[in-house]
Order: structure tokens, then sequence, then C-alpha cells
């Protein structure tokens, strides 16, 4: 099954797949004029901006709901096995495609909120398989990225997260895999059950708590440490170049892992996060767009490299090289993953970093099942737009949940293959989708930006801007104007005016 798997993700994650998703989000950070910079306070503004609705959530809890998805195992296993195989190098190769991936995530969210609509429960549902279906009219797309989104989220990649709770609890506290994967499963139950409500309110108390709690651990390891920081800043800079002895040899590793464990991490480009961002209720889609572009600095400039600096700072971790031979060995027998940061804390914490980390893990790794869940429900809300089906919503829950079982119990290796494969397919799927449909976003940031400067709280017109199906927005502007709420214009009605 692992070389089936590691086969797979051979032609997935090849050469083309690392270059595209670095060469994007370049490409979408010149286009916006590197709005991560310019932008960076109305992020934050924005951030605890807006209100709910009956139809969507506030924009913060659509950020949280978005860090659970990104905030998971990738920032505590992932980053281990980043620098297992590609280095400490691939740190920095992480960082790179978090600065640009900001760009892409903008993009991606603004236009899950230009063509979001409401599902046959009043909420709003939107992401990849609505804005493909919608801006480019290529429904047989649309249809291929749900089936693959479902197949990711609701099978492969919650087995991940699963296996890294599992193991971090065993490493902590001697508790049998199969007793977590049961517990993990009856928490996920009580959760999933009550709805996308019960989620955003579940997640927006948990995900900052969490995230804040596992940066100040950090932040008091690197203090301890504090004469040694610019050490390991170096070596991470000059091992991402092959400038360090012993790791010029896996120059292009380094790269490999970083952008793949990057892009798991922070999730741009791979589709994801645009579902949270059309549940949030805005007046501008640009809106959602700056805070989502945020939450890829949340996510990895301040969690995977908290993450990295303890590892690194501490001497907790390995290194092989492309044969599999040690380069670095300083935890012998002890795998790539969760046991390298409980390893980290646990030197400079005795007989707390093992329980801690085994602890943030869980949250981490939980509120990021929630969030694979919300995503996979998503798409199956959009195909029954057609089939009308619903009991294929619950045939997803009792399908995630059995994926947390199997993942729980298998072999790490295993688990992030099939992840791979997961998060693989839906970035090759989505990137093509958003490189194709960027004009409508770049209109609403520049329509955006224009508002601003006239002092405006910006609104949004479709009409104004020459998007089509974007029919959530003038349904709204409609009601708000006096029309009858019900009426819906159709695209020639809207160029007749």
């Amino acid at each position: 099954m692992s070389d089936l798997v590691n086969g797979i993700n051979g032609y997935i994650w090849s050469l083309p797949l690392i270059y595209l998703c670095l060469g994007v989000g370049l490409y979408f950070s010149l286009r916006t004029r590197f709005l991560q910079i310019r932008h960076i306070k109305e992020m934050v503004r924005l951030m605890f901006k807006g209100e709910s609705s009956p139809a969507g959530i506030t924009s913060f809890q659509a950020l949280t709901l978005s860090l659970s998805g990104r905030v998971g195992t990738g920032n505590i296993a992932g980053v281990a096995t980043a620098i297992t195989f590609g280095g400490p190098g691939a740190v920095f190769w992480m960082w790179v495609v978090a600065f640009f991936g900001a760009g892409t995530a903008f993009v991606e969210s603004t236009l899950a909120q230009i063509y979001k609509e409401k599902d046959d429960k009043g909420l709003y549902r939107g992401g990849p398989a609505y804005y493909i279906e919608k801006g480019l009219g290529m429904k047989w797309y649309a249809w291929i990225f749900a089936f693959a989104t479902i197949i990711g989220c609701g099978l492969l990649l919650p087995g991940v997260q699963a296996n890294s709770i599992a193991s971090g609890i065993e490493n902590a506290f001697g508790i049998s895999t199969s007793v977590s994967a049961a517990a993990v499963v009856v928490m996920l139950g009580l959760i999933i059950f009550g709805g996308v409500k019960r989620i955003a309110h579940f997640t927006q108390i948990v995900v900052p708590f969490m995230a804040l709690g596992y940066i100040l651990v950090a932040f008091v390891i690197i203090v301890m440490h504090i004469d040694m920081l610019p050490d390991v800043v170096g070596l991470i800079v000059g091992s991402a170049f092959g400038m360090k002895a012993g790791f010029g040899a896996i120059l292009g590793l380094a790269i490999e892992w970083g952008v793949k464990r990057g892009i798991y991490s922070n999730e741009a480009g791979q589709g994801t996060g645009p579902h949270p961002a059309a549940a949030a209720e805005v007046s501008h889609p640009a809106k959602q767009g700056l805070v989502q572009g945020f939450s890829v600095y949340v996510d990895t400039l301040f969690v995977c490299t908290a993450t990295a600096f303890m590892i690194i700072i501490t001497g907790a971790y390995n290194v092989m090289g492309k044969a599999g031979e040690a380069i670095v060995e300083q935890l012998p027998g002890v795998e790539a993953g969760p046991g390298y940061t409980q390893a980290a804390v646990e030197s400079v914490m005795p007989g707390f970093g093992g329980m801690f980390v085994a602890i943030a893990l869980f949250f981490f790794a939980f509120t990021t099942i929630l969030a694979y869940y919300y995503i996979a429900e998503t798409n199956v809300a959009y195909i029954n737009r057609q089939v009308h089906r619903p009991w294929l919503t619950f045939l997803l829950k009792i399908a995630l949940m059995s994926s947390v079982v199997y993942g729980s119990v298998k072999t790490a290796e295993l688990a992030w293959g099939l992840g791979d494969i997961g998060v693989g397919l839906m970035a090759w799927l989505n990137i093509v989708a958003i490189l194709l449909l960027q004009k409508p976003a770049l209109l609403a940031l520049k329509d955006y930006e224009a508002q601003k400067a006239q002092g405006l709280d910006p609104t949004f017109d479709p009409v104004k801007l020459g998007i089509k199906n974007a029919d959530i927005w003038v349904k709204d502007k409609k009601a708000n104007t006096g029309t009858r709420a019900d009426e819906v214009l159709t695209d020639a009605e809207v160029e007749r005016g």
C-alpha cells in the first residue's frame, strides 16, 4: 500500500507542481502589487469587523474556521517532516510559500465570496466548485473538483490529523491509539451533527487560545536560548541555498519539502480556504479576501516558525539524505513527526513538554478535522443542487469518522502519503482554475481600494464591474433598494439594465 501511495505522489508532487505553486504565488503578488505588505494593517482591522446574519458567519468566525483548517498537524508534525527530509533549509521555503501564498489566498477567497450562493437552508455556500461553474462556465470541471475535495477532505486528509493525535497521546500518556480513535470519533460526532454554526462557534473559541498558548511556550524556549537564535536563522537560510556543509546535496529536497509542507500547512492555493471564506457576511468580497490572506501569515510565519525554532534551537531533529542515509541524527530511532516537538519542549521543560505538545496537537488536529468536514460537506451540498440526495451528507459523516479511525491506527508514513495525494490533487485543480478566473478578484481589489480612497465603507456591485453570475450580490442589492427580495436578475436582464 505504501509503495502504491508513494508512486502516486511521485506523479502528483512532481517538479511542475512545486514550481507552479511558487510561480502562481509570485504572479498574484505582483498583480496585486504585494497587497500582503500594502494592506497588512487593513487585514488586521478587518479581522474583527463585521456581523453574522442568518445566512452567514462573521469575518472572525470565518477566519477561525479557516485557521482551524490551516493550523493543524502540519504546524507540528509537518514541520518536523520537512526538516527531516529537506533539512533546516526547508523552513525557509515554507516562509517563501507563505509570503507569496497570501496573494494566492486573497484571489481564491475573494472569488469564493463573489460567486457564493445560499443553500436550501438559507446558509452561504461557496468555494472552487462554485466559482469554476459560475465564473468559468465549466460545470464538468467543477464536478471533478467537488469529487476530488470530497475524497481528499472527507477520506484522505482526516487520517493524517487523527494519526498525529493518536501518536502524540501515545507518546505522552501511553494511551493506545485505538482508545484515542474512539474518543476523537465521539467528540467529532457531537459537533459535526450540529451543523456549520456549531463548528464556527467551537473554532471561534478554541483556535485563538490554542495558537496563542503554543506560540507563548515557543517564545519562552526561544528566549531561554536567545544567544543561539542568530545561528539558527543562519542555518535555515544557508541550508535553503545549499551553503551549509552537509546540506548542499539535498538542496532540491529542501525546496520540494518546504513547498509541499508549506502548502499542506497554510493551504494557499489548495482550494480549502475559499470554503469558509464564502460563509462570511461581508459588504465586499475583498474584505474576506484580505482576512484570509492574513490567515496564511498566522499559520506559517507564526505557528510553523515557532515549531521550527523550538526543534532546531534544541537540536531535537534528524535529517535524512536522498538514499535514506543519516546526515544529522540527534534523535536516534524517533520517527519524523510530533515526537520531535515533544522532545524539544521536554528538553527545556521536563515532565511538561510531551504532555503539552500532545494536548496542543489534539486541539490543532481536531479543529482541522472539523474544517475538513465542513469543506467536504460544502462540496456535497454543491452536488446535491443537482442530484438532491440528502443522505449523502450522512454518508460523508460516517466516511469521515471511519477515516479518523483508520488513520489513527496506521503508520504515520502511510497517513501522510494519503494526505499528500489529497492536497496535491486539489492544488492542481484549483490553481489552474484561479489562473483562468483571476480577473473578477483583481477587479474587486481595485474597486475596494478606490472606495477606501474616497473614505467609504466599500460595498460590492458586480453589475458596475461587469462581473456576471454573481447572483447573490445582485439579489441583495435589489432587496436593499426596495426591489422584491425574491427577484433574481438573469445575465440578459443585467446587460439590458
